[in-house]
This record gives C-alpha cells, sequence and structure tokens, in this order.
C-alpha cells in the first residue's frame, strides 16, 4: 500500500487553482507527464534554466539583452498612429528614461496598467534601438507593494505550444504550496552520508528546486539537484537491488552434471575457449549449479564468442537433465543461432530446433509436442517462444539474446514456462560501465573482452567519398581472391530531402561493375527475404552484400573481408564498431573502410580516429559516452538503459555507484524494508515508481 503522505504527490494537476482540461493537456505534454498528469511529474521536473530578476541597473546602467528590473515613474503614453505602429510608454527613473513598447496594444488596457505619474515596478528584457534603452511589453508590472510577487530568480520550465512560461511556473508553485503544507517525507537516506555531503532533506531540494535562492540552485553539480538526483538513482538500484536479493532467495534446481556434453563440444572445436570464455563458463557453471537461481549478463564484445558460452552453458544443462530456450529478437537471428547451436551441439547428441511465427500447421504441432514430451533439448525461437500453446517438459535454462531489445514482460513470460529456471542474459553492445549498473543492476555480470583465436586485427581507414572508385577497385580486388565484402548505406532508396547514399542506387552501380554476384538487404524485406539472402551471401553466391544497418547483429559470413560504411559520419561509435565487427569472423586479414563526406567536423574527425585506433567496444563506448553524452548514445542499440527525470548520467556518474552499494547494502540487510530506514525507503520506491516495475522485474 502507498503511504498516505503520498497522496497529495500523486494528486491529479487539475486539482490544480487554473488548470482545467486543456491547460492540464499542454502541461502534461510539456513535462512528459502520465495521462492524467500528477503533482509529482511537475515537482520532479527540474527547470530548463533560471531568469535572474535581482539584476537592478539603473536604466542609465541598463545593457542589451540583459534582463532587469526597474522601478520607475510612469510617464506620456504615445499610441501608435496605424495598425501596425507600436503604441509607445515614456518611463524614467533617478537615471534616465525609457520606452516601453506593445504591438497590438489596446490603449485602454495599458491606461489602467500604466497609469500615468504611478510608480511601477517592471521586468523584462532590455534592447538598446538608436541608442535608446527599450522594453518589448514587460514579463512583470507590479504596484510597488506588490514586490513580493517578483521572484529574484525565475525558474524556466519545459513549454509546448500554447502552454506559456508564467501557466507553467504557477501551476509549479501552486502544485509545490499544495504537496509542501502535508507532512514532511521521512527521510530514506543514511544519516552520516547526507551529512558529509551537506545536503538538505528532501522537502528542502525540491523547494529550492523550484523557488530557488539563487541562480545556482538549480545548476547539476548543486546540493539541491545533487540531493534529488541520488534519491532517484538510489530509488532504481534499490528496486533493482531488492529484485537481485529475491532472484537469490528464489530457490531453483540446482543443475550439476559431470561436464562430459561439454567436453564434446570442446573436443568438436576448432579452437579453445578463450581465457574470457573459459571464465564466463565457470561462473555461469557455479550459478546453475547451485540452488539459488542464477541471473547473468553476459557482455561480449563483437566477435568475443558469446555464442560458444551459450552453447556450453547449453550443453551443461543438458546433461543435468533440463532444456534450454533460447530468445533471439529476429527471425533472422533466431535461425541462425538455430543453425550454430546445432553444430556445435551435434557433437553431444543434442537435439536442437528453431520455432518462430514462420511456423505454421502440422509443422507447428510436431514441434509443440518435441518441447512438451522432452525430445527437444534446445529451441531457439523469437517471441512464438512465450505463446499460449508452447509447453515444456523441464525447462532449466532460459537464455535471452541481444536483451535490449526485448521488455521485461517478455522475459517474465517465457521465465513463467519454466520453475524459477536459470536465467543468461546476452548483449554483444558494451556499453560504459555507469550505463550497466543502471540497465543490469540486478544481474550478476560476466564480460567476454578477449576474441577467439586466430582472429587478425581489422585495419580500419577513414577516406572521403570522392574517393569511392579507390574503394570500389578495393572490392574488385578482394573478390578476385574469392573473398566477399559489405558496402553498408544509411537508406533504403533515394530521398528528394537527402543527399545521402542509398543502398537501392548503390546495389545499382555495384550490379552495373561485379554483374548479378552483388545482394541486397534492407529492413523493408520479409523476414523470409532477409534469411534467404543472409544464406545466400553465408553460402558464397554473393561477393558483394549491400545493406542497411540491419546486418548490424546477425548476418554471420566468416569468408566476408571488406566492410564498407558509407557516410560513416553519420553513425554513432557503438554502431559502427558493431558494424565493423561483421567482418574479421575468420582466419584472413580483413579491413573496414569509413566513407565520410567533407567537410567533417572536429568531433566527427575524433570519432573515426578512435575507431581508426581502437577494436576495444568497451573503450569504444566510454569515448562514445564522452563525445555524445548518455541521451545519445542510449539508441535502438541500447533502449533498455533507463531514462531519469532529476538524474543526469552525464552530470551525476559520480554518484551512482555510491547509490548502487548503499541500495545493495540496505537491501541485504533489510529485504523487506522493515526497519525504520527500510520504510522510509518503501516511500521512495513509490515516490520515484519503483514498485510496480519490482514484480516484473523478477524475471531478471
Amino acid at each position: 500500500m502507498r503511504s498516505p503522505l503520498l497522496n497529495p504527490w500523486f494528486s491529479d494537476i487539475r486539482t490544480l487553482k487554473g488548470v482545467g482540461d486543456k491547460v492540464a493537456e499542454l502541461i502534461e505534454r510539456a513535462f512528459s507527464a502520465r495521462s492524467p498528469g500528477r503533482l509529482k511529474d511537475l515537482l520532479t521536473t527540474p527547470p530548463n534554466s533560471v531568469i535572474d530578476r535581482s539584476n537592478r541597473p539603473g536604466i542609465a546602467g541598463a545593457l542589451q539583452g540583459d534582463v532587469a528590473t526597474f522601478e520607475v515613474t510612469i510617464g506620456r503614453h504615445r499610441p501608435g498612429g496605424s495598425r501596425t505602429a507600436p503604441y509607445k510608454i515614456k518611463v524614467y527613473d533617478d537615471t534616465g528614461e525609457m520606452d516601453l513598447v506593445f504591438f497590438q496594444g489596446y490603449g485602454s488596457s495599458l491606461q489602467r496598467q500604466y497609469p500615468e505619474g504611478e510608480v511601477r515596478l517592471i521586468s523584462g528584457k532590455v534592447e538598446i534601438y538608436n541608442a535608446q534603452a527599450q522594453m518589448n511589453r514587460p514579463d512583470y508590472v507590479l504596484k510597488v507593494g506588490q514586490v513580493d510577487e517578483l521572484p529574484s530568480f525565475e525558474p524556466v520550465y519545459p513549454l509546448t505550444a500554447g502552454l506559456g512560461p508564467k501557466v507553467a511556473r504557477k501551476a509549479v508553485w501552486n502544485a509545490l504550496e499544495k504537496v509542501s503544507l502535508g507532512e514532511p517525507l521521512p527521510e530514506w537516506q543514511d544519516a552520516p552520508w547526507l551529512k558529509r555531503q551537506e545536503w538538505p532533506s528532501f522537502n528542502e531540494a525540491i523547494l529550492r528546486l523550484h523557488q530557488p535562492a539563487h541562480i545556482a540552485d538549480i545548476r547539476s553539480d548543486a546540493p539541491p539537484l545533487r540531493r534529488l538526483a541520488y534519491d532517484e538513482l538510489f530509488a532504481k538500484q534499490l528496486a533493482m537491488a531488492l529484485v537481485r536479493e529475491r532472484n537469490r532467495a528464489l530457490k531453483g534446481a540446482a543443475l550439476k552434471a559431470g561436464g562430459e556434453y561439454v567436453d564434446d563440444v570442446l573436443n568438436a572445436s576448432p579452437f579453445p575457449p578463450t581465457g574470457a570464455q573459459a571464465r564466463a563458463f565457470e561462473e555461469i557453471k557455479a550459478d546453475m549449479a547451485s540452488e539459488d537461481r542464477m541471473a547473468r549478463l553476459l557482455q561480449g564484445d563483437v566477435g568475443a564468442g558469446k555464442t560458444f558460452v551459450a552453447a556450453m552453458a547449453a550443453a551443461y544443462a543438458c546433461e543435468a537433465g533440463a532444456q534450454v530456450a533460447l530468445m533471439a529478437p529476429t527471425e533472422i537471428l533466431a535461425r541462425q543461432h538455430a543453425d550454430t547451436l546445432s553444430t556445435m551441439l551435434e557433437p553431444a547428441g543434442l537435439v536442437v530446433e528453431a520455432l518462430t511465427g514462420r511456423d505454421k500447421g502440422q509443422q507447428r504441432v510436431a514441434l509443440n509436442a518435441g518441447l512438451a514430451e522432452g525430445h527437444i533439448d534446445v529451441v531457439v525461437g523469437t517471441h512464438a517462444l512465450f505463446q499460449d500453446g508452447v509447453e515444456f517438459d523441464r525447462l532449466g535454462l532460459v537464455i535471452i539474446d541481444e536483451q535490449h531489445r526485448f521488455g521485461v514482460r517478455d522475459r517474465l513470460r517465457l521465465t513463467e514456462k519454466g520453475s524459477a529456471p536459470d536465467l543468461l542474459v546476452m548483449t554483444a553492445t558494451p556499453i560504459p560501465r555507469t550505463l550497466a549498473l543502471t540497465s543490469y543492476g540486478d544481474l550478476d555480470i560476466s564480460i567476454l573482452d578477449e576474441k577467439p583465436a586466430g582472429r587478425q586485427p581489422i585495419k580500419t581507414v577513414a577516406l572521403p567519398l570522392q574517393r569511392m572508385d579507390d574503394v570500389i577497385d578495393a572490392i574488385g580486388r578482394a573478390v578476385d581472391k574469392g573473398e566477399q565484402s559489405y558496402w553498408v548505406c544509411p537508406l533504403v532508396e533515394d530521398s528528394d530531402v537527402s543527399d545521402l547514399g542509398s543502398a537501392e542506387d548503390r546495389h545499382r552501380q555495384l550490379t552495373a561493375h561485379f554483374g548479378d554476384k552483388v545482394g541486397l538487404l534492407h529492413g523493408r524485406m520479409s523476414a523470409v527475404e532477409k534469411e534467404s539472402i543472409s544464406r545466400a551471401f553465408k553460402a558464397g553466391r554473393y561477393d558483394i552484400l549491400v545493406a542497411t544497418t540491419v546486418i548490424e547483429v546477425g548476418v554471420d559470413a566468416p569468408n566476408a573481408t571488406v566492410m564498407v560504411i558509407e557516410h560513416a559520419e553519420r553513425f554513432g561509435l557503438a554502431q559502427l564498431h558493431q558494424l565493423r565487427g561483421r567482418v574479421g569472423r575468420g582466419d584472413k586479414a580483413s579491413s573496414c573502410i569509413l566513407l565520410y563526406k567533407n567537410p567533417l567536423s572536429n568531433n566527427g574527425k575524433e570519432r573515426l580516429n578512435i575507431l581508426r585506433e581502437s577494436e576495444d567496444g568497451f573503450l569504444i563506448a566510454e569515448k562514445d559516452w564522452e563525445l555524445r553524452g548518455s541521451g545519445d548514445i542510449i539508441g535502438a542499440a541500447q533502449s533498455g538503459v533507463p531514462r531519469f527525470r532529476l538524474a543526469n548520467l552525464d552530470k551525476h556518474r559520480d554518484l551512482l555507484e555510491t547509490a548502487t552499494n548503499d541500495a545493495r547494502l540496505l537491501a541485504s540487510q533489510d529485504p523487506n524494508l522493515e526497519t525504520p530506514r527500510g520504510e522510509a525507503a518503501r516511500i521512495a520506491l513509490y515516490l520515484f515508481e519503483q514498485d510496480a516495475g519490482i514484480a516484473m522485474m523478477r524475471a531478471g
């Protein structure tokens, strides 16, 4: 149950004075609020900036562009001579005079608001026109006795069409008044930690954020916002820490085996596992052999061999008497995994099948029966795996590949097919440690940071688009040696509004040069078409595959040695690194050619240089963050990373590790949140809406 203390925070914004349905809709849109918006949506949205109205220079000291406040005497009104001419009012103080300018002003209302001879407090932006100070329609005009109504430091909030700054600000301040009248929230942070940081209480921090005593109060490094950012990070990490504790307490079947099946897989492999692969498998094996349920992330760099680790884990689980389900985000990747795992696990005598939405009729019936009766040891599929009718005899290990492409509900529905099965999630997208903590704080992490034996470094060069003929010649030399090439374009087809190269146009050009040995692959094709072309390329029926970024994950052709990426300056570093990883998967020397359009910005040059100098995906991910910020690198490839309202991972990343450690300590010592601090922390979970995610997150 949510504490009654939070009721004001969760009340509808329509309960605020002056906020009807129309204004509420605008506020919800501007503040990214739920519909209907709550007061907490307003109060946990920091101002974008602050207007300093404490500047009182006197008219003679006013500077162009300054926001300033003046105590003036109202002088003569000068209506415009025509409908388009401005209405002007002369005002003056002890230092000089200034014009107030109104376009589309109505004389009668202005005369009431600015009565000649009376003193008024005005505040707004100063303009200098023909050496004369003027102010276009002041933001504030107040009687001298209303000076308290003028904020010295005025927050500026997100706006949308139809929502003015005064309406937004008034709504926030009314919400603040309504919440602050209630009982203060109990302190959920550790008292000695708060004292060392010299942070205010939560209520005071919210107050200072929206009614700053100084312009510095809303800065990201100011105590109020750092306190609130830490609260939000702590609540997120506490939710994951509680999931982590409950996962460990959730008893599953201890999968114990002699390791003969794994030996069969290793003996048939052309290469021994790398040190990283061996370490990761030992960690996974120890988890599976324990009665505590495994919840582990296998994070591998491009080409580090996570599928081989998954194969060893599957072999071990099957020898222990369990079935294994591997879920992949696309049909093409699922069927490729099924082929690869079938080859790897065949020496152990294991049956591997694929199950996707394409399987219908009698084939689907047979697959379902094979799973339910235990004849299928390992099944690889898409969302079809957790649909009704798919039942397992003894599901003991669930593997999720490219897990960021699945929602938590998807993972929950699949793990519910078994009785607390072990969970291994995998990603080939290296992400910085800070982002890993926010995304996978409920999981133990194993990292693959070595490439399998026999892999050669990929030579990476950056060339201007004017050198395209030289690049085509280089591809021709690769074709003559019997090797294959990728050519990646940012668009599928030509566009009237973009000068980027399209895959269809490049396919036509290369076909004219190389003949019908050029394939085309893009996201608008059906799953059957994509799989057919991918298989044909892998089998060598195409020398060149022109594609969009659909090949970023999944297309695997060991004979491909050249990767051309057109308009490389338009891609993120992490995505370029993923694309480059499609080559160099065999034992031949490979190269990646980054084609860019001049002029290249300094940032663009630095990004391409980083890629030329390093193949370390984890280093590249950190550099990508430094150059672009977490908001930009959290894209389709990292959509699992949560967004925050108060915390900014670029500016508050130093707080995350402390929040994680503190949350895990509290969760381990008080897993039911029953101590005084635990009960207060429960309020933080509800306030930051982490409570609703806990039940789902228990799936891992």
